[in-house]
């Protein structure tokens, strides 16, 4: 159960000024801060228990031999819930019911159970409620190499020091990292939508406030002792661009991000059909007026470039 009162979600604004690339960006972090706890729970909550009832087969899958890991997490949950958040109690569960879903009413955050195998970690199990843009059902057995195979970069950049830090985790060790983008819908639940490169005409300088959202997943690892499985837990952030930018200094600090962002990585994370509006909305609060072009973009060689940051 949770307290009737909660603080506020913390607003994580992980995005850096200047060129990005694709980086681990790796915290370590104490066991009380594995989990979030605030006024967005509850509702997030209620969001997994529906999608649960109606689009399970979406949300919930797991691999031959999975079973124990499972099992595992949920005990291990339940007793850091039980030590780390006051007033809470383990609810009366069916015992014939998947843990995964029994844990999906627990918290408001996703986990990814990931086994080391030949060609590196493979995603075995995984309760995911709130995807940003990719489907369960097509990543599921598959080592995260191949499961990243869409992501720009990320075999050069990323691949083998992922798996290498995959395979190094110690048991009590939580390390945490941050993803981020912007999109132009705010449900939680995105299994689609990479690669649009269409453009948007109902989003302009003047209502980008209101018709973008900054999407942030905090993400965290851990190690499951018995079993040796790594669990990949996912907390997502959405937030109005306006309450974003209503941070001193953050209006640019964002448009610096989105300029420095890869090519190919804009148009996978599908920032192309809203970056000229977005930029020009940023500008805007930055300097409080538009580029004098009206089109976001600072100069010829900005206009050519894209998106990212940690990925």
């Amino acid at each position: 159960m949770l307290d009737d009162v909660l603080p506020p979600p913390a607003l994580h604004l992980p995005y850096e000024a200047g060129p990005q690339r694709m980086a681990l960006g790796l915290t370590a972090i104490p066991e009380a801060a594995w989990l979030e706890r605030d006024a967005q729970s509850r509702p997030q909550i209620a969001e997994r228990v529906r999608l649960l009832a109606k689009r399970r087969a979406d949300i919930l899958a797991d691999t031959p031999g999975a079973g124990a890991a499972c099992g595992e997490l949920r005990a291990m949950l339940a007793a850091h819930l039980t030590t780390h958040w006051p007033g809470w109690a383990p609810p009366d569960t069916d015992p014939a019911e998947h843990p995964l879903a029994t844990i999906c009413a627990w918290v408001a955050e996703d986990f990814c159970l990931l086994r080391p195998g030949p060609e590196g970690p493979v995603l075995i199990a995984a309760i995911l409620c709130f995807p940003s843009r990719w489907r369960l059902a097509e990543k599921i057995g598959r080592p995260l190499l191949a499961i990243h195979k869409p992501v720009p970069t990320y075999a050069e950049t990323l691949g083998r020091p992922v798996d290498r830090f995959m395979g190094a985790i110690k048991p009590g060790r939580l390390a945490v990292r941050y993803n981020w983008s912007v999109h132009e819908d705010p449900t939680l639940f995105q299994p689609t939508g990479h690669g649009r490169g269409e453009f948007d005409p109902g989003i302009t300088p003047e209502n980008a406030g209101e018709a973008l959202w900054l999407r942030v997943e905090r993400q965290t690892f851990r190690l499951l002792p018995e079993s040796g499985v790594v669990v990949f837990g996912i907390r997502t952030h959405v937030t109005p661009l306006a309450e974003v930018v209503a941070v001193p200094g953050e209006a640019g600090r964002l448009a610096a991000a989105v300029r420095g962002v890869p090519v190919e990585m804009e148009r996978y994370k599908s920032l192309m059909p809203f970056r000229a509006a977005l930029l020009g909305y940023l500008d805007r609060k930055t300097t409080g007026k538009a580029d004098a072009r009206g089109d976001g973009c600072g100069d010829a060689d900005e206009c050519i470039l894209g998106t990212s940051g940690q990925s």
